[in-house]
């Protein structure tokens, strides 16, 4: 069985691979629980000054797992809260890392994964690469990623991403703040490397690992409490009819009736 999480490092540049390509890398418990434990060894690597965050296959990462959406549906409501805290606690980790963190996405990166990239400081992308926050199409409640993302840019902006549900193109990433910059495919990696090399090169960890560190304080009571709140709505969410419907509509590939 292979392992879901691929991890290397070079030149200061610590590598961590999603490695799920035939489920398109979407996030089980142990893909959340093995991401949490790479970022974790990479903080307290001292030869890790930047981090890259990428995946193979097409797709980036197509949010949560099929297989355990489907053992989601006879969940408990505390069984539903671990679960959202399980991912709000990795979704806090990368967002407040004391080292910087650089999505390279090369394809779709959707829901939960969308999250991911929401959460990294820098995401560069393939242009045929599309994202959206995708949870209202199927009764789900986008509530972790709000907090996140209306801090990086906006209420009016995250309103209109979260409640339309809609996929967006890189370039509309771009001039929405969501990822920094799209890169030809094939250009991808050597784009995303050098920018992170530069990084490494130019800038002192030190006033990196500060820089961020005071941005992320800023509000960070706030958005602790508003994320405690977002992972009790994401789990009450679960027991609504609407998103019973929407699961059982996503399981059987058809179209729910709202």
């Amino acid at each position: 069985m292979e392992h879901p999480i691929l991890t290397e490092k070079a030149n200061q540049i610590g590598y961590i691979t999603l490695n799920r390509p035939a489920k398109r890398n979407a996030l089980s418990p142990e893909l959340i629980l093995e991401l949490g434990k790479a970022f974790a060894a990479f903080e307290n690597d001292a030869q890790v000054k930047v981090v890259i965050l990428k995946s193979e296959g097409k797709a980036f990462c197509a949010g949560a797992d099929l297989d355990y959406i489907q053992r989601m549906q006879h969940f408990s409501y505390e069984e539903n809260l671990e679960d959202s805290n399980r991912l709000k606690s990795l979704f806090s980790m990368i967002y407040e890392y004391p080292k910087v963190v650089i999505a390279q996405v090369q394809g779709h990166a959707l829901a939960g994964g969308c999250g991911l990239v929401t959460v990294c400081d820098f995401a560069f992308s393939a242009p045929e690469a599309l994202f959206g926050y995708t949870e209202v199409k199927i009764g789900f409640v986008p509530a972790l990623v709000s907090v996140f993302l209306s801090e990086q840019i906006g209420q009016a902006k995250t309103a209109e991403l979260l409640l339309s549900g809609e996929l967006i193109s890189s370039s509309k990433s771009v001039s929405l703040g969501l990822i920094t910059e799209v890169v030809e495919r094939e250009f991808l990696a050597k784009r995303t490397k050098e920018f992170a090399s530069k990084l490494v090169e130019d800038n002192s960890a030190f006033s990196m690992q500060e820089t961020k560190r005071l941005l992320r304080s800023l509000g960070q009571a706030e958005r602790h409490r508003a994320l405690d709140l977002a992972a009790e709505a994401n789990a009450k969410a679960r027991a609504n009819g609407d998103c019973v419907k929407g699961i059982s509509a996503f399981l059987s590939k058809t179209k729910p009736s709202w």
